[in-house]
């Protein structure tokens, strides 16, 4: 089975969230893997973005939330008592759906993370922005032009500079909300070509709309419906042989 084949790195139990009075997540209880990317499908208003957010307590920021349940990192409950919540978002990198670059040099962008978090020595920040636009398999492109601004680039490039963005902290994990929403179709498959490598690195949950992407880029995938997880299971068997008629319907597209 798959519990024992890969280590556990993020364990939900039995998560709910509410926003006020209406509850967006129902009991979640889901295992995502090491060095694996987990991708969550599901109609709109299904609750993966809400899911992908409680990883890294980004509902925190929304006035009436509530949250039931835990969410482990590493066996650590990141919802328990005395969790540095700075700290819980530099291991827990994110992208979000839209490019959202600060209106900086493509230096600047890189450098900002590690700045905040004390590195200034001029000759270290250099590497890690080379290093972490190489990473996101951007260096070869903007290397000549590093203090230019990051909104003066291509769509893909300004989220592939989110990435580089990302993993200038050294996270251990990265979550991706919808990152190739507003992209063409090569910029997507350069995202889903990377996604595929830093999986080496990383531990990646991505939230698609996209059932062709999450078959192409995920180990593993949830399939969430009105805030509930129907099924989760390898990639493979979720999109050949699901167990749920629900999952099925889904992804031969009777509904959603």
């Amino acid at each position: 089975m798959a519990k024992e084949e890969y280590q556990t790195k993020i364990r939900s139990q039995d998560l709910s969230l509410f926003y006020g009075e209406k509850q967006a997540l129902r009991n979640i209880s889901l295992d995502m893997y090491a060095n694996k990317v987990t991708a969550f499908i599901g109609p709109s208003g299904c609750g993966k973005s809400t899911f992908i957010r409680t990883l890294n307590r980004m509902n925190d920021l929304i006035a009436g939330v509530k949250i039931t349940g835990s969410a482990f990192i590493d066996g650590i409950d990141v919802y328990g008592p005395g969790i540095n919540v700075v700290n819980l978002r530099k291991r827990v990198g994110m992208v979000f759906q839209k490019s959202n670059p600060f209106p900086k040099s493509i230096y600047e962008n890189i450098a900002y993370g590690p700045k905040v978090n004390g590195i200034t020595k001029k000759s270290d920040l250099d590497d890690i922005v080379e290093t972490s636009l190489r990473g996101a398999a951007l260096w070869n492109e903007v290397s000549d032009r590093l203090h230019s601004s990051a909104l003066a680039l291509s769509g893909g490039q300004q989220q592939r500079v989110c990435i580089a963005r990302a993993i200038a902290v050294n996270p251990e994990i990265l979550l991706m909300d919808e990152p190739c929403s507003a992209l063409d179709p090569i910029s997507t498959m350069k995202i889903e070509e990377l996604i595929c490598e830093l999986k080496a690195n990383y531990t990646i949950v991505i939230v698609t709309h996209n059932m062709q992407q999450a078959a192409r880029v995920s180990d593993y995938t949830a399939f969430f419906y009105i805030g509930e997880l129907v099924e989760f299971g390898q990639t493979k068997n979720i999109f050949t042989k699901p167990v749920k008629t629900q999952t099925e319907d889904y992804i031969t597209g009777r509904f959603g």
